[in-house]
């Protein structure tokens, strides 16, 4: 049994952990295999994040003061936490994936991205959604495009111009000569 020490050192541990994450993803699972744990924990720390089964009492002290308090009234029964630093995008496709394939020992409980509790269907909408670094791309292409467009319109005046200028001078040089 743990004494009071070593109970506080996890609630400090925990707290921090959910003081750096921005975003948290808190599931449940019955019944899971050694191999299909192993094959979350895969999966999310492909994902970026951080995977543990906590206490209910332990979450919900640790998250007070956190965005992730909102979540507390989830905290029923077996509950795991995944917790990511970066993008959501990538967590949570993690998460809805091994959701989907494995329903009959996984089910999700709540998420909170950004500040805001978040439910299966908008992790599974957030999952959709291409990585952060493909939107940034996207972005760039569109300003780049833009500015493509700009450029060649304005460089439309002075080559027609010249055009028309070198067109006038060839038929009068070729009136001349005949």
């Amino acid at each position: 049994m743990k004494t009071r020490e070593q109970k506080q050192k996890d609630l400090e541990a925990l707290a921090q952990q959910f003081q750096a994450a921005s975003t948290a993803m808190f599931v449940g699972f019955k019944k899971m295999t050694v191999s299909k744990d192993q094959e979350l924990r895969n999966r999310l720390r492909e994902a970026g994040a951080e995977y543990k089964v906590v206490k209910n009492t332990l979450a919900r002290r640790a998250a007070e003061g956190t965005p992730f308090a909102q979540a507390a009234e989830h905290f029923k029964g077996v509950t795991a936490v995944a917790l990511g630093k970066g993008d959501a995008v990538t967590l949570s496709k993690a998460v809805s994936k091994f959701a989907k394939d494995n329903p009959e020992v996984f089910t999700f409980k709540a998420g909170v991205v950004e500040g805001k509790v978040v439910a299966l269907r908008d992790v599974e909408a957030i999952a959709s959604l291409p990585p952060k670094e493909e939107l940034i791309s996207k972005i760039m292409f569109l300003i780049n495009c833009q500015a493509t467009r700009l450029v060649t319109v304005l460089s439309a005046v002075p080559r027609n111009l010249a055009i028309v200028v070198k067109q006038i001078g060839e038929q009068k040089g070729g009136g001349e000569a005949a």
